[in-house]
């Protein structure tokens, strides 16, 4: 899923800024001088339980002191950078040592930026915030990248298959190109949602349909209505471009189907409902799901 602008200012959604020091007090202080930011602060007391904390947690940013025991941050530095699953994740190294040696070491390993201690208090939140900025921007970019990837292959899906369906052929030849058509498109939208990997409610489930169509150029939303029984999704612009989709309502069937399935993630109980669709001459589109 995209990031959601803003987020570095967003009280629901806090970045996640993990404190690495094998130091009580230094930790203490740190999370005093970040407490009043908009962070969830997590805190690690050496390298063993900061490699674990960022893989329970996945922080944001690490505040990484460079002198500890048994595992150093030079080293956790080294094992976060060279892990594609982390090597994104903003290092800020807090040290005690300003030779320049020192600092190249921590280049070497990949740290983002440094501090010297006694950590400065404004310094501090001011590189912490540069920092997140950073990572926000590339989260976004690498949403936008996948999110283009995806749009792309489901494009290329309709592309090939769309003109068929345009033509004289048989109704029984369209509902095989359809059930063909949405198996594709169904398994590339899967992919990337990774539904096995969650628990699924009506909530997810109606904002996953409006984010499928939004990325296929449709102009969607999903709202719980007043009684919170069912899930609303409704959608003013047509990701089949409308015109096609009266040419050819069967385009509509597809954005059926796929919601469907998706609904059916929920609880094999649960059903959606098609009260409106812009193929069929209406205003908008508007779908139910309802609870099982």
């Amino acid at each position: 899923m995209k990031p959601r602008e803003g987020a570095l200012l967003n009280e629901k959604n806090k970045p996640k800024v993990l404190i690495v020091d094998d130091m009580k007090e230094n930790v203490e202080l740190m999370e005093a001088y970040l407490s009043v930011e908009p962070y969830e602060v997590i805190c690690a007391y050496g390298g063993k339980e900061a490699l674990q904390k960022v893989e329970e947690e996945k922080p944001d940013i690490v505040l990484l002191d460079v002198m500890m025991p048994e595992v150093n941050g030079y080293e956790v530095c080294k094992i976060l950078k060279e892990n594609p699953e982390t090597q994104f994740i903003p290092v800020l190294m807090l040290t005690a040592l300003s030779e320049l040696e020192d600092r190249i070491k921590g280049i070497e390993v990949g740290a983002d930026d440094f501090l010297t201690k006694p950590i400065n208090r404004l310094e501090l939140k001011t590189r912490v915030k540069s920092l997140l900025r950073v990572k926000y921007l590339h989260d976004r970019l690498v949403a936008d990248r996948d999110s283009l990837e995806v749009k792309n292959r489901v494009q290329s899906i309709l592309t090939a298959v769309i003109p068929t369906l345009l033509q004289s052929v048989s109704n029984e030849e369209k509902k095989v190109i359809i059930n063909q058509m949405t198996g594709m498109v169904e398994k590339t939208l899967f992919d990337m949602y990774h539904f096995e990997d969650r628990e699924m409610d009506l909530a997810y489930a109606g904002n996953v349909c409006a984010e499928i169509m939004n990325q296929l150029g449709g102009n969607f939303t999903s709202t719980m209505d007043e009684n919170g029984k069912l899930w609303i999704v409704k959608g003013t612009k047509c990701p089949w471009k409308g015109e096609e989709a009266r040419k050819n309502p069967i385009l509509c069937t597809l954005t059926r189907k796929i919601f469907s399935n998706i609904t059916l993630k929920v609880d094999s109980g649960c059903r959606l409902e098609a009260l409106k669709t812009i193929g069929n001459r209406n205003d908008c589109c508007e779908f139910f799901i309802r609870a099982a």
